[in-house]
């Protein structure tokens, strides 16, 4: 109980800060100019449009994941409030533990609302003409847009009647109301006509969402372990360090630990402890499986699930470890 306890406040806390209601409602926006921004390219536009809401979906997650982390730790370290809790006594592995929890299920609601809005922009697809009634998905324009003005109405309504915070109480609204949208937006064709929803259900595209969401996680894992010692800033310069490296690991050193290989041993025996410690974010990156169209299998999402699982593992227990020496009082 002690667990769920704090990861409910750190669920709480972490909803509650304005920098989260601020990249979400940034990365919703980024989504929707993907949709122009995908028109100018001399591609497929449409392949354009997955991939950049991918990446906007990696990227806003990234961002999340570590003002979010940095936050519900680091700043209970420097204001010495963690102290009152650390000697009820409540052991400091479920400190660690508890916040973890409360942040990754911020980050699910919040990852859920973009991933939503990306799934509309692709229904939506980038507009073929400026013509209303051809151009435009209107389904996906009017419930999209509905939701969204309806969660902002009611988190500043909150705010003002009942002093409630806005951020939280947006996040949470967006999150019900997108679902809606999106349902409703998967009901309908482009023509207003009622069709089943599991016409829009592509599986490759909600497994290649899922990877993302489990870097995402695994992001979070990097950010706490590094906010038991380190700054807001220097936590955040750690989580775009190890994202950007991960993204070159498989590049620099994969071909180094690879039996086509043909250098030194050496070379081999320094590369491995580097390459298995440090996240391999190309691992979680399906965009370009989808754009070119091969199949992203059940057995490579299962296989990528297991490594996040133990990434994640591996970063919480260095958290634990760090923390257990890191003077709070």
């Amino acid at each position: 109980m002690t667990v769920l306890t704090i990861a409910h406040n750190a669920f709480l806390e972490s909803i509650r800060q304005p920098i989260f209601g601020v990249l979400l409602l940034t990365g919703m926006l980024a989504m929707v100019f993907n949709v122009n921004l995908a028109a100018f390219t001399l591609e497929d536009d449409n392949k354009i449009l997955v991939d950049l809401g991918l990446s906007t979906l990696f990227v806003c997650g990234l961002l999340l994941a570590a003002f979010t982390a940095t936050s519900v730790l680091t700043r209970e370290i420097e204001n010495r409030t963690v102290v009152t809790v650390v000697s009820k006594p409540v052991a400091r592995p479920a400190v660690v533990v508890g916040k973890y929890l409360g942040v990754a299920t911020a980050l699910a609601i919040g990852f859920w609302s973009l991933a939503v809005v990306f799934l509309l922009t692709v229904r939506h697809r980038v507009p073929s003409s400026d013509r209303l009634d051809t151009g435009f998905d209107g389904p996906v324009l009017v419930a999209g847009l509905t939701a969204t003005v309806a969660a902002v109405l009611l988190a500043a309504t909150a705010n003002y009647l009942r002093g409630r915070p806005f951020s939280s109480v947006f996040v949470a609204t967006n999150a019900i109301a997108a679902t809606a949208a999106l349902a409703v937006a998967w009901s309908l064709d482009k023509s207003w006509r009622l069709q089943n929803p599991t016409t829009e259900w592509n599986p490759q595209l909600m497994i290649a969402v899922a990877l993302v969401f489990e870097a995402i996680l695994l992001l979070a894992a990097v950010a706490i372990a590094a906010s038991t010692r380190l700054g807001q800033v220097m936590t955040l310069m750690v989580c775009v360090g190890v994202f950007l490296g991960g993204l070159v690991t498989e590049y620099f050193l994969g071909t180094v630990v690879g039996d086509a290989w043909t250098g030194p041993a050496w070379t081999r025996w320094l590369a491995w402890p580097v390459y298995a410690a440090w996240p391999n974010m190309q691992f979680f990156w399906q965009a370009d499986a989808l754009t070119q169209g091969n199949e992203i299998s059940l057995a490579h999402l299962g296989s990528v699930s297991l490594y996040a699982a133990a990434m994640i593992v591996a970063f919480l227990s260095l958290a634990v470890l760090v923390f257990q020496q890191r003077d709070v009082g």
